[in-house]
């Protein structure tokens, strides 16, 4: 065999590994057709299941998967439970994630493993991203397909979480870079805070806001002043800083797009939510999703979907783990 036939022969292997990598690296919603076809009902049963006990299953599947997401990618690393509490989920930023939360991805995972055929099979990334989309669309949302073939990530460190996350004081330019840093548009971000809708913070988030903003202005001038006083009400001086205060005050336990709606009055709760009315930038498109459910639902389909591609694990790597909240 001449040098050339040999070198077109190896350069079409070559391409044929690379595009087989490539391959591996897609997440497919059917990816489980084969080893276990029934996952996304059996999923669906666990949650439902637990949603009718309570509501807060859904903020907090919601939270857990965008908290896992930011941070090393979605691979269920927040899960993950460290002896010496140095994993991700004892950072301060991760402190206060609900326990309903991980409980519905252990109920899910629970279910998924009582069939035989599915034992082992599915990793607790998806699981959790197949979790997300059912409490969205219990809580009446919208249904979209979900894209599987995510794998589990073996490494969870508190160290990792610094500087990932969003805080409630959050500017639009510190917003745009922290989601930008993440493939994320301007108007994903503005659709994936709109989950604030059904999300509930506690007092000692936005306090600042109601009491002390300025030294001449004790309350947030961006604040709605009676929405402000109402908060004065439910967070009083010197109440626990971990009483529950509902994100959307008019329909709290909804999926809509009533959260556009109240920050056009002033009403959110962060300022990192009401800057998104407030700034020429942003106001827009805060403006179309309060007129439009349908343009808010399609804009967060878009954007979960995206956002559950973030620093994805497939093919080799990781692992499928037999418990979502240790390693193998």
């Amino acid at each position: 065999m001449g040098d050339h036939s040999f070198l077109v022969i190896f350069s079409s292997l070559l391409v044929l590994i690379i595009c087989a990598d490539t391959s591996l690296a897609q997440l497919t919603p059917g990816f489980y057709r084969k080893t276990c076809p029934n996952v996304e009902r059996l999923v669906r049963s666990a949650v439902e299941l637990k949603f009718q006990q309570t509501f807060v299953t859904a903020p907090a599947t919601l939270r857990l998967f965008f908290h896992d997401c930011f941070v090393r990618g979605c691979d269920a690393s927040i899960l993950l439970a460290s002896p010496n509490n140095k994993a991700e989920k004892d950072h301060p930023d991760d402190i206060s994630l609900a326990g309903d939360g991980f409980d519905t991805v252990a109920k899910a995972k629970a279910a998924v493993d009582s069939v035989p055929q599915c034992r082992n099979k599915v990793s607790c990334a998806d699981i959790l991203a197949l979790a997300t989309r059912d409490v969205v669309n219990l809580a009446g949302g919208p249904f979209y397909r979900v894209e599987l073939g995510r794998r589990d990530g073996r490494i969870s460190t508190i160290a990792s979480v610094q500087r990932r996350l969003p805080h409630p004081h959050f500017n639009l330019d510190q917003l745009n870079s922290m989601f930008a840093s993440n493939g994320l548009t301007q108007t994903d971000m503005i659709a994936l805070s709109g989950a604030h809708t059904i999300g509930f913070s506690h007092c000692g988030h936005f306090s600042k806001r109601i009491y002390n903003f300025s030294p001449r202005k004790p309350i947030d001038p961006t604040l709605n002043l009676q929405y402000a006083l109402k908060l004065r009400e439910a967070c009083p001086l010197r109440v626990d800083s971990r009483i529950a205060i509902n994100m959307d005050p008019v329909t709290p336990q909804k999926f809509d797009n009533q959260y556009f709606k109240n920050l056009q009055q002033g009403k959110g709760l962060f300022s990192s939510d009401q800057v998104l009315a407030t700034d020429e930038r942003s106001k827009g498109t805060v403006n179309l999703f309060a007129s439009s459910q349908l343009a808010f639902n399609n804009a967060f389909v878009q954007a979960i979907t995206k956002m559950g591609r973030i620093g994805v694990k497939t093919g080799r790597q990781g692992e499928i783990r037999s418990d979502c909240f240790r390693v193998n």
